[in-house]
């Protein structure tokens, strides 16, 4: 199983961007769906991206799509958000995950519960002020 590791995130104003990334151990990075959800103390983690172990297809909730996008490397065994025009509502903590199951990620991430996937991140704040 690959361990994740993620950068990025802090304190951005409104229309400003920001990029994450996720970063694993292991030589088998290119064997996992990848993806982005978020949390707000004391809600539910939601789904923000996914891209599939090729990063052939993609999949956003509709609160994002045309603002963020999700990109993988995966000769760098790596996985990005690059979000643009943030909003405050797009503050949260945020999780990368890791899957090797749920696929494919455009029909299933958005909607599984996110207690199925196998591998997440430490988490990282993502702060956007108005």
């Amino acid at each position: 199983q690959v361990q994740l590791v993620q950068s990025g995130g802090g304190l951005v104003q409104a229309g400003d961007s920001l990029r994450l990334s996720c970063a694993t151990s292991g030589r088998t990075f290119s064997n996992y769906h990848m993806g982005w959800f978020r949390q707000i103390p004391g809600t539910e983690r939601e789904f923000v991206a996914a891209i599939n172990w090729s990063g052939g297809s993609t999949k956003y909730a509709d609160s994002v799509k045309g603002r963020f996008t999700i990109s993988r490397d995966n000769a760098k065994n790596t996985m990005y958000l690059q979000m643009n025009s943030l909003k405050p509502e797009d503050t949260a903590v945020y999780y990368c995950a890791a899957d090797r199951f749920h696929g494919p990620v455009s029909s299933n991430w958005a909607t599984l519960n996110y207690r199925y996937l196998e591998v997440w991140g430490q988490g990282t704040l993502v702060t956007v002020s108005s």
